[in-house]
């Protein structure tokens, strides 16, 4: 893999397990045929989403863990290098949104634990999982510098930029999203773009939940520069790739407005 010139693929995925075998198959078929070097995946994307109800199911967690160490067990079939994502785990007594990156070389490592926690209707996270810890650091692969802005986490630029001016090449921000509020998180991920001058990526669920709440699709690639957006997802276009010049990341750390200090 070249680690100037990098083949990106976002992707949307239905909330149903039923839709997702065959999606599966699909998003296999598309890296393979694109052949991908990195592929972001939405928010806990193998299991229906718990955080719809404030009332906390210990059983229903206990099978979203149980069905994410399924499916990621099959990261390999995709036959990327890297692969991102977040999923449910539980360590000590305690519940987490773990951000994860599977390379084909050393499978998989925790990476980032959500911190920020909505606590609202559709979304009782709070009531589901604890608070990782306040950090949020640069990791590295294959001369890759990324940093993990899970969902709301990107609404909080000061860690965007921070991670800019660590170098980031890419944010990736995995999500699940309304909607009714598509266009507000295209508007945000092209901020992070701005403040970090890194590429934003983001993967998000689509189709419609278990109760009919419609999902947000608009999986997106924003270039670091001018915040262009190079792609983003539909029903219709499940799956998004470009490729990309890291090099664009590094320029753009020259530029406005992210040359200017505090």
């Amino acid at each position: 893999m070249d680690t100037r010139s990098l083949t990106l693929t976002c992707c949307e995925l239905d909330d149903k397990p039923e839709a997702l075998a065959g999606q599966w198959e699909q998003l296999v078929h598309h890296c393979q045929q694109q052949q991908t070097d990195l592929l972001l995946l939405p928010e806990m994307p193998f299991s229906p989403w718990l955080a719809e109800t404030p009332d906390y199911d210990p059983d229903l967690w206990n099978q979203a863990v149980a069905h994410h160490d399924s499916w990621i067990s099959r990261l390999a079939e995709l036959q990327v290098d890297i692969v991102l994502g977040t999923r449910p785990i539980t360590e000590s007594g305690q519940n987490f949104n773990e951000g994860f990156v599977w390379t084909q070389l050393s499978g998989y490592r925790a990476i980032h634990r959500k911190y920020y926690l909505p606590n609202e209707e559709y979304f009782w996270e709070a009531k589901w999982y604890q608070r990782g810890p306040r950090q949020f650091d640069l990791i590295e692969i294959n001369g890759i510098r990324i940093g993990f802005l899970i969902c709301t986490e990107m609404w909080f630029l000061e860690h965007a930029r921070a991670y800019g001016q660590a170098g980031a090449h890419i944010l990736a921000c995995p999500r699940a999203t309304g909607l009714a509020s598509a266009s507000k998180w295209v508007a945000g991920g092209r901020a992070a773009a701005t403040c970090s001058g890194a590429f934003c990526l983001s993967a998000n669920r689509g189709g419609t939940g278990a109760d009919g709440f419609k999902w947000g699709s608009h999986a997106w690639i924003i270039h670091p520069e001018e915040a262009d957006v190079l792609a983003v997802s539909s029903a219709d276009e499940p799956f998004i790739t470009q490729t990309v010049d890291l090099d664009d990341a590094v320029q753009a750390k020259s530029t406005y407005p992210r040359y200017v200090l505090e």
